[in-house]
């Protein structure tokens, strides 16, 4: 169920905007038939509903230095709501963190953790996650080739508002 209404010519312009944020108004407004002004307060619509979060430059990790990727399964010691909130306060302030989640299961977060390598990695984990005092456990798997990566949500799976109200 979508919680905001969306039709075809909204998800070609997300398409667009996910895919090329540097593009102007009047670049998408012509890719997608409208004019400036509606493509404008369309996109606007989407902004304030908070499906366009926001605007953002992919850079390149390894162009950067930062080779080495590792995925981390982190298990507290004792979960609960209050060691939970310290975790993820703290993970909000490690630049090498470049994504956190909660999970179900025998682990309490994944998080992926960006380095220079090896050793600066060891660094973050001896004066950062571990140090913490809230860690019981971390599982490491370092990345050694990614085969796919995208920021792109599948806008093909979202249901046309249009189409919907047909149903």
């Amino acid at each position: 169920m979508l919680s905001v209404e969306l039709d075809q010519i909204d998800k070609n312009i997300l398409e667009l905007v996910q895919n090329d944020a540097s593009l102007s108004v009047a670049d998408i407004a012509d890719k997608v038939g409208l004019s400036s002004s509606p493509c404008w307060r369309r996109i606007k619509r989407m902004e304030e509903q908070g499906v366009i979060q926001r605007r953002v430059t992919v850079l390149d990790r390894n162009a950067l230095g930062l080779n080495f990727e590792v995925v981390a399964s982190v298990k507290l010691q004792l979960p609960n709501r209050e060691n939970l909130e310290l975790f993820e306060q703290a993970v909000d302030g490690w630049p090498e963190v470049v994504e956190c989640m909660t999970v179900t299961g025998a682990v309490d977060y994944i998080i992926r953790v960006l380095t220079l390598d090896m050793h600066a990695y060891d660094d973050f984990l001896r004066d950062k996650l571990l140090s913490l005092g809230l860690v019981s456990d971390v599982q490491s798997r370092i990345i050694v080739r990614v085969s796919k990566r995208t920021t792109a949500v599948p806008l093909s799976l979202v249901e046309d508002s249009s189409s919907s109200n047909t149903k």
